[in-house]
């Protein structure tokens, strides 16, 4: 192929060619010609212009494939822009010739659809130079298009776009005519020619005003009825068409040359336009069609979906800005669509309604608004909700509330109030803590607002409204608790109202449910409360029948989402549970025929409801609990779980004893047991196989009024490899959220919370707003499907051919649909058993079970049904899998051999194609290469029929599962194989996208198999390399955005396995292309989520070895795009591609993607942010500017910066285009943190290269040298600020960053000296900053985790000997006397926000962070004095003198000292609470019950926990060890108080006995410095303990709560000298054994 890069054409080696090598020959050239015309010089190309014009016309009527036809045409208009233009009009001549021929053969027709191509190349490349010579080929092109096949009409579509984007308002005469031909494209029955119509229309919008004013109407209707059984890509094209037009109709075009318009289009009649087809469908949709008989709407699903994608284009045009000034217009708009009567006509059209509001507002709100405005749109929606609930409150309190109009307005505002609560709720999660002032705002109200649509008549609006508090819960912790107490008090307030009952419930169930998203947790007796809470009610339940079913369904809701809090809370009150659930459940048979006898349908509906209730509180429990349920709580779960299995057995005859109100109910009773039941291990209840089988067999055989059955239970069923054949099935797109209503008829668009309530308090699954349970027919389906695969595998080989023939005869008897909804109910049950026979590696059983098994999967093989084929495929594999014999498996892939010779139908040969390729799946290989080579040949003739798309795409994705699974055994095939995937990619038209998709799979397959040899010269080696890149090139040039995506995964690929061979000048580029431009429309009409996911990547890969040249290579793109030669929206030119990334992170919100793009900036910062460390600075401190957007948490006076550099400080991530309403989004706080993890990143990497970072001195001298090299010391006020902005911001994510970043910052540059004054370090005039930085972390509002850091930080402080001023010494240590303060008032004083562990956690950060502070001390005066013995005294003042006299040691020795009273008695506690955590089980009948016994427990126990402990003295105190040994004493003396309190079954001084696991860790992270501090005390006073307060009350409580009572027998114990030292000494051997014999473990480890 290098032969072939030359600026002429190699007619003479062309002619030796192959044919099936000719193709790659000429594209290869061609590409290699579009690169050369740019880089040879004019002369050159001038003097060979004439013989490339007539090679490349030669070419072209060659009949050249789409990938060559498109480079041809590219090269020509590129050569003629380049060279003379003299020849350019022959060429158009000779192109509209060739489209006015009158041949129509196939042969020909490529050659035509070349000429329509380098028509629209020339006109676009060239413009208006070509003169008027566009009118004659604009007719042409129309008059072809009239009798043009679907290639045809597509090409000519795209060619009239280039032509109008290269003419402009030139050709306003052909407009019209343009129009006319389009607006039938529009609609055309192909999708691909419905894209390129819209995309002409799009064009042809910008210079054709009568398109956005007085055909306005006509071109929304015709957008509606592209819309109408459209595809995805169809809809995104015309959705964007639609939006644009619109937004140039509201806010029209400004500029030099644009025409004055005589009516502008006002906000309310574009939106009504929209709300037109979103209701109706536009003029003459009032129809009855299959849609209307299926769901009963008017307006066809795909419109509806079209409209709001088209509502969310309307916005993102306009932007952010526009937005913000007109939301309030907006939100009335579309919530007034979402009441309307026609988009709510049954309740799975209200719910796939609320879905299109619910996303149009997400979409654009929570996109392209930044924080400030995304609160001021809370504030809107929250008054929208006040309205609703006054209205409703109207209407319930009006006499004619029984009157229809009432019924309606309730039943409306139901709808609006579902999608406002959602919003706001998504709105205030995404906001965090920085929401916390809207709140707290009184005025707004926004809390009690919510809580008042608790009592709505809707269930929908409460779910909603509880949903809404648990949002608020998850993003400020500090309101779960005051928001259960108020709603635990109103539940038991209002427990007479059915409503208030069954809406508090679920907000307390909700916010339950939010304690799993908040790592501080609620006060543990909250549990107690609200369990005694549900007790109550399911006591009270009987007593009156109006509430019943309320109270028995609040009392199970709560204790389920009780289970959410885990074992520490659960355990203390399982044995009631236990009881409870025995006690609901009958006892008996007997008993249970006896309710039967007696009962009624009300008093079944009670039961039904409180016994599903009971299992789905037992499912909470097995979920969340799982450390709970050990073989003993299991052995008391079976006598309830058989008494249910038993009524199940008996709900068909009670269901038709009472009719319908039974039918729901008992759906959801049989779904809770089938949950718990596959949750809990099937031995345990192996005695009820029988009757279990019996149910689920009867559940999916009967499938009595099931419209979809198991049909969306098959996309989980089938391998993940497989998506690509499902195509819209299975795809992730931006979209995915309402798209999922047009999939499986809607059942996956139709969950919704009210279908199961107890879905409220379950963790959310990626990328979900809601939860969106499905209705209970087809939840229950799922449940009896999931234990199907459960119990399977554990049923002997007798039983399992019994299922089988009985599944097998089912589907025979079932007649028509039923027919179908059987065979996927029972096909899926029997996948998921083999899936689960397969992980536990057993084996299907003999031929008995093998038979009827094939027979069930061999008929899905040819089902008409695309899902159910492509999951019999891999049922086949794992059907392989678990039989495991060699024979059974030639035996299948020949039944597959045999059809495909003989089918000719396209739905066998799709399925026994995709079985060859599944067979070998999960078997590690193929063992035959006889049998490989016989399925290569037949996939080969299959992906070659060129009469079935469908047939062509599954042979490919087949092939390409053959070349995973055969390793290095397929390397024989990897030539013809490449050269078929070639071929085809040269050949097969772009409409075809999923074939190309194929394609790109199979060569991504061939690489990996070729691996590092494409790194190698050996013969083969360089053709197979250009062979895999022009493949790569042919895929970047395909329109369709999974194809370039499949690109850019094989490039990733080629440059793992030969990084050389990858020009990363071109793919670059290429890459930030495709990711940024558009970018400010990423949620709607920008590239496919999955291009973008590939993207981000391969930059990825690219930063983490080439990182240097990755940002050189996109710096050069931003200069082109500065030249216009390339159009990107993002602005890279000042802030590099890392800018660029960063701006991304705000608008992206698919979760993987963001995590992607924060490893690559990772990767970039490794390697470059040393050597361009003012870049990275500024960058992050651009991004943490935004902390200044909101007032800080205690507004403070920097001192060192001025106001003026804030107008420095403003995000440059901003567009490049220059529209009044383009956006321009704030960094949100996600970001900002982002970026403060990236300063300290920074810091250490700069750490690791060159001391002279932390060296001024240095620095500056070097500085001088080289005035172009840069360290980080110059940049530490900037580094200050960062550290102050992030440290006093609202968020408090990020106020934890920010101490982080000052605290490294401290360590850092503390003993940095200042060169310009002698004897001072350079961070001596940062001390306002970093005392104005701490001090709104000990605020009384801030949290315990954020004032726990600050301590850290306080200690790092003063311990760096930083300060050297008494008085700011002074207000810092004030800070931490303030928390010492706080942990002196003991209980009282805690917070009764939080989890009592974060109290502990609090407490022992501050007695970490003063015993820091007192090493330090000692230290110091050590140092100052080293022959003068310090004594430390007990004053509770400082001595009295000239302050100013004073130094800093000494000034500091006596702040500590006035504290050290206190301090020791607080530090001896935490080390008796460490001691009592730490010791091991064996020693805990060694702990003495009460004071008196200490005396003879003690030898014992003292040496347990020495020996327990010096491992870790030594391994966490290596650099004070020597201390410690010789202060062995000191610790004996330490651990004899600490021993002497008692028993840890009461807790400890600073944990309670229910938070054990929660504190252990606080204390395992502080004991050491706790311990020396204790240690150099003890030491000081001589061991001579004299307690001045003893007898005071200057100590607000004991010591230790377990001390209580133990006083006077403590002091009364008066031992003799001899005593005293017999205990001594009993210490000191007890402390040097325990160190002795853990140095020798330490040795024998190391």
């Amino acid at each position: 192929m290098e032969q072939a890069h030359g600026l002429l054409f190699n007619e003479e080696l062309y002619s030796q060619l192959s044919e099936s090598k000719k193709p790659e020959f000429v594209f290869e050239w061609l590409r290699f010609l579009q690169k050369l015309l740019v880089a040879a010089s004019k002369a050159d190309i001038k003097e060979k212009q004439k013989k490339l014009v007539e090679q490349l016309t030669v070419l072209l009527e060659s009949s050249p494939g789409p990938p060559a036809r498109k480079l041809i045409a590219k090269n020509l208009a590129l050569l003629y822009s380049i060279g003379d233009t003299f020849s350019v009009y022959q060429t158009i001549d000779k192109c509209n010739d060739i489209i006015r021929s009158k041949d129509d053969s196939p042969s020909y027709l490529p050659t035509k659809l070349a000429a329509v191509a380098c028509l629209g190349a020339l006109y676009e490349q060239l413009g208006r130079i070509l003169g008027n010579t566009y009118t004659e080929t604009v007719g042409n092109l129309l008059k072809a298009l009239k009798s043009a096949e679907s290639q045809g009409r597509y090409e000519i579509m795209l060619s009239l776009q280039k032509l109008l984007s290269g003419q402009g308002a030139a050709a306003a005469p052909c407009h019209r005519d343009i129009y006319k031909a389009a607006r039938s494209c529009l609609t055309d029955r192909s999708m691909a020619v419905r894209c390129a119509a819209a995309k002409c229309l799009l064009e042809l919008q910008n210079e054709a005003v009568f398109m956005w004013t007085t055909e306005l109407e006509n071109v929304a209707t015709l957008c509606f009825k592209a819309f109408e059984g459209s595809n995805y890509d169809v809809r995104v094209s015309v959705s964007k068409l639609l939006g644009a037009i619109l937004a140039t109709a509201v806010v029209p075009k400004q500029g030099p040359g644009a025409r004055q318009v005589v009516r502008k289009t006002s906000l309310e009649e574009a939106m009504d336009l929209l709300a037109s087809g979103f209701l109706r469908g536009g003029s003459g949709f009032l129809r009855v069609s299959g849609e209307i008989l299926k769901g009963g709407s008017s307006v066809n699903r795909d419109v509806r979906i079209g409209v709001t994608q088209a509502y969310v284009a309307f916005v993102s045009t306009l932007g952010g800005q526009w937005l913000e000034l007109n939301f309030a217009t907006l939100l009335a708009h579309i919530l007034e669509l979402v009441s309307h009567p026609k988009a709510t006509q049954t309740q799975i059209d209200a719910i796939c309604c609320r879905r299109c509001i619910s996303f149009i507002l997400r979409a654009t709100v929570g996109s392209l608004l930044g924080e400030k405005a995304q609160i001021a749109a809370a504030k809107e929606i929250c008054q929208a909700v006040g309205k609703q609930k006054k209205a409703v409150d109207a209407v319930m309190s009006d006499s004619n509330m029984e009157t229809k109009v009432g019924t309606m307005d309730v039943s409306a505002s139901q709808h609006v109030l579902v999608c406002a609560l959602q919003e706001l709720g998504s709105l205030i999660q995404g906001l965090g803590s920085t929401a916390a002032p809207l709140l707290q705002d009184s005025t707004i109200g926004v809390l009690d607002k919510v809580i008042s649509v608790l009592l709505h008549p809707s269930i929908s609006a409460r779910l909603a409204a509880a949903w809404c508090l648990r949002c608020f819960a998850v993003a400020l912790p500090s309101e779960v608790s005051p928001l259960l107490d108020h709603c635990t008090e109103r539940l038991s307030a209002l427990r007479a109202s059915p409503e208030a009952v069954t809406g508090y419930s679920f907000a307390v169930a909700a916010l339950l449910g939010a304690v799993q998203h908040c790592p501080l947790g609620i006060p543990h007796g909250k549990g107690k409360l609200i369990m005694t809470q549900a007790e109550e009610f399911l006591r009270t339940a009987i007593q009156n029948s109006r509430l019943s079913v309320q109270r028995t369904q609040a009392g199970w809701l709560l204790f389920s989402a009780l289970m959410t809090l885990g074992p520490a809370v659960i355990h203390h009150h399982l044995p009631r549970i236990l009881l409870l659930w025995k006690s609901v459940f009958p006892q008996s048979p007997k008993d249970l025929e006896t309710e039967r006898s007696r009962g009624d349908c009300f008093t079944w509906q009670v039961t039904l409801e409180e016994r599903a209730g009971a299992l789905c509180a037992m499912k909470s429990f097995a979920l969340h609990c799982g450390d709970l349920l050990t073989d003993d709580v299991i052995e008391r779960l079976l006598p309830p779980l058989t008494a249910a299995v038993a009524l199940s057995t008996k709900l068909p005859a009670l269901n038709k004893s009472y009719g319908a109100p039974l039918k729901i109910a008992s759906m959801v009773f049989r779904q809770r047991l089938y949950e718990i039941l596959a949750l809990l291990p099937p031995k345990t209840y192996e005695g009820s196989f029988n009757s279990v089988l019996k149910e689920l067999i009867a559940e999916l055989t009967l499938a009595d009024n099931q419209m979809f059955a198991a049909t969306f239970l098959l996309p989980s069923l089938c391998h993940q490899d497989d998506a690509l054949l499902l195509g819209a099935w299975l795809q992730e797109t931006d979209h995915r959220f309402i798209e999922e209503q047009l999939k499986l008829g809607g059942i996956l668009g139709g969950g919704s919370l009210e279908h199961d309530p107890f879905n409220i308090y379950e963790r959310l699954a990626d990328g979900e707003l809601a939860p969106t349970p499905l209705p209970p027919v087809l939840s229950m389906i799922r449940a009896a499907v999931d234990l199907f695969g459960v119990i399977f595998p554990c049923v002997d080989v007798k039983h399992r051919a019994q299922i089988l023939d009985q599944f097998t005869e089912s589907i025979k008897q079932a007649k028509g649909s039923k027919q179908q909804t059987v065979q996927l109910n029972v096909f899926a049950a029997f996948c998921c058993g083999l899936k689960r026979l397969a992980c536990k590696k057993g084996s299907l059983g003999p031929e008995e079970v093998r038979r009827p098994a094939l027979t069930l999967v061999m008929r899905s093989l040819e089902s008409a049904n695309l899902l159910l084929r492509c999951a019999a495929a891999e049922t086949l594999a794992r059907l392989a899998q678990v039989v495991a014999d060699s024979a059974f498996t030639a035996r299948l892939a020949q039944t597959s051999f045999e059809k495909l010779k003989s089918a000719r139908d396209v739905v066998s040969r799709t399925g026994h194609s995709m079985a060859l390729g599944s067979l070998y799946r999960y078997l590690g290989g193929i063992g035959s290469s006889q049998h490989l080579t016989a399925c290569v040949s037949i996939l080969y003739t299959l992906s070659q029929d060129s009469t079935s798309p469908e047939v062509q795409t599954w042979a490919l994705h087949s092939l390409s599962l053959l070349i995973d699974s055969s390793g290095p055994m397929y390397n024989i095939h990897v030539e013809s194989s490449l050269s078929l995937v070639l071929l085809l990619l040269l050949t097969v038209p772009p409409a075809h996208a999923e074939v190309h998709q194929s394609l790109g799979r199979c060569l991504n397959a061939l690489i990996t198999t070729l691996g590092p040899e494409l790194q190698g010269n050996s013969t083969s080696v360089p053709v197979l390399r250009t062979s895999c890149l022009v493949g790569c090139a042919v895929m970047q040039d395909n329109p369709d955005c999974l194809v370039q995506a499949q690109a850019i995964s094989c490039l990733q690929q080629l440059h793992m396995f030969a990084p050389r061979h990858v020009n990363l000048s071109s793919l670059v580029p290429s890459l930030c292309e495709i990711l940024l431009d558009n970018s400010v429309w990423i949620n709607l009409c920008s590239s496919h989520l999955l291009l973008r996911r590939a993207v981000i990547s391969c930059l990825r890969q690219l930063a983490q070895r080439e990182a240097a040249e990755v940002l050189e290579y996109a710096m050069a793109l931003a200069k082109e795009s500065n030249k216009g030669s390339c159009k990107l929206d993002v602005n890279i030119s000042e802030t590099g591609l890392e800018g660029a990334l960063f701006s991304l992170l705000d608008r992206e919100s698919d979760q993987r993607l963001c995590q992607d793009i924060r490893e690559t900036l990772s990767h970039i910062l490794s390697s470059m942010a040393v050597e361009k460390l003012s870049h990275w600075l500024k960058l992050c401190k651009d991004v943490l500017s935004a902390s200044a957007d909101f007032t800080t948490t205690a507004p403070v006076d920097t001192t060192q910066e001025e106001e003026d550099d804030r107008e420095d400080d403003v995000s440059i991530f901003t567009s490049r285009k220059d529209d009044q309403f383009q956006p321009i989004i704030t960094p949100r706080w996600p970001t900002r943190v982002f970026a403060a993890e990236c300063v300290c990143r920074i810091i250490t990497q700069c750490e690791n290269t060159d001391a002279a970072h932390f060296d001024m001195a240095i620095a500056q001298e070097r500085k001088l040298k080289h005035p172009k090299s840069d360290f980080l010391v110059i940049h530490l006020a900037d580094l200050i600020r960062m550290a102050f902005m992030a440290a006093t911001d609202h968020s408090n994510a990020l106020r934890l960053s920010g101490l982080e970043t000052l605290l490294v910052i401290i360590r850092k540059f503390a003993t940095v000296s200042e060169p310009e004054f002698p004897g001072h370090v350079i961070l001596e005039q940062y001390q306002a900053n970093v005392g104005a930085a701490l001090r709104p972390a000990f605020s009384p509002d801030t949290p315990p985790d954020v004032t726990a850091k600050a301590c850290q930080v306080c200690s790092a402080w003063i311990g760096s000997r930083v300060v050297s001023d008494l008085n700011d010494l002074r207000r810092v240590h004030q800070l931490l006397a303030t928390s010492l303060s706080k942990v002196q008032a003991g209980k009282e004083a805690q917070n009764q926000l939080y989890n009592e562990s974060t109290s502990t956690m609090e407490t022992v950060a501050v007695l970490k962070a003063w015993a820091e502070v007192y090493i330090v001390t000692v230290e110091q005066q050590k140092v100052c004095a080293p022959r003068q013995k310090q004594s430390m005294q007990f004053e509770s003042s400082v001595a009295d003198g000239s302050k100013d006299t004073i130094n800093t040691a000494d000034g500091l020795l006596n702040l500590v000292q006035s504290e050290l009273g206190t301090l020791s008695k607080l530090w001896l506690a935490a080390l008796q609470d460490y001691a009592l955590l730490t010791l091991s089980p064996e020693y805990a009948n060694q702990l003495p019950a009460e004071a008196k016994r200490v005396g003879k427990a003690f030898p014992r126990f003292s040496n347990a926990i020495l020996k327990l402990t010096a491992k870790k003295c030594m391994k966490a105190m290596k650099r004070r060890f020597s201390l410690l040994v010789g202060k062995c004493l000191s610790f004996a003396q330490c651990f004899a108080k600490a021993a002497s309190i008692g028993s840890s079954s009461q807790g400890g001084a600073f944990y309670t006995s229910e938070t054990i696991e929660g504190a252990r860790p606080h204390y395992y992270n502080s004991w050491a410095p706790i311990l020396h501090a204790t240690a150099l005390w003890l030491n000081s006073t001589g061991f001579i303990v004299i307690d001045p307060d003893e007898g005071s009350s200057r100590l607000s409580r004991p010591v230790t709560p377990t001390m209580l009572g133990h006083e006077s027998t403590l002091a009364n114990a008066v031992k003799s000298p001899e005593d005293v030292n017999t205990d001594r000494f009993h210490l000191i051997l007890g402390a040097w054994s325990g160190i002795a014999e853990c140095a020798a473990s330490i040795d024998t480890d190391t």
